[in-house]
């Protein structure tokens, strides 16, 4: 067995710690919004009848305890999935923080999916408000975070690493 001198020890920790991040980087998991629901739920026990708003001409989806049900195994996964961009906070730069949701017009012109349906991401790197009807993939760490906003009550957090244009 061939002993490894202190100078090389030192010269091959040197050049391990000068290596790009990159190269040691996660690869995330690609997931559907399907994966959002805990196993064994069918989507069809998440949303029930609920009524019609004739006035409005609205339909008011019913939730049951499903809605809130969040899949364990997402909580702390380094994930990448697809989505629509509804803002929150947006400056000139671009938007910074918004609501992910599966389809377009989610909680503006319909009423808002269930709470396992939705995902505050929040974004060092503004996402450019000329790109907001784009479908996006968005990366970065999940994290189950039950919280009520004006505008829906949202199951999912994450913070995104990386934001791109979703292309067909």
């Amino acid at each position: 067995m061939q002993k490894l001198s202190r100078r090389s020890v030192i010269a091959t920790a040197t050049a391990m710690a000068a290596l790009p991040r990159s190269s040691f980087a996660e690869t995330p998991k690609t997931i559907t919004w399907e994966d959002l629901i805990p196993p064994g739920v069918p989507y069809g026990e998440i949303i029930g009848e609920g009524e019609i708003d004739t006035v409005n001409d609205r339909w008011l989806p019913e939730f049951d305890e499903n809605a809130t049900k969040l899949n364990m195994a997402l909580h702390g996964a380094y994930i990448r999935m697809p989505g629509y961009v509804l803002p929150l906070d947006i400056s000139t730069s671009g938007v910074t923080s918004f609501i992910m949701v599966p389809y377009v017009g989610a909680c503006v012109h319909t009423p808002p999916p269930p709470a396992n349906q939705l995902v505050f991401v929040d974004s060092k790197t503004p996402w450019p408000s000329d790109r907001m009807w784009d479908p996006v993939w968005v990366t970065g760490r999940m994290r189950h975070e039950l919280q009520s906003t004006s505008i829906a009550d949202i199951g999912y957090a994450m913070t995104a690493d990386h934001i791109e244009v979703y292309e067909w």
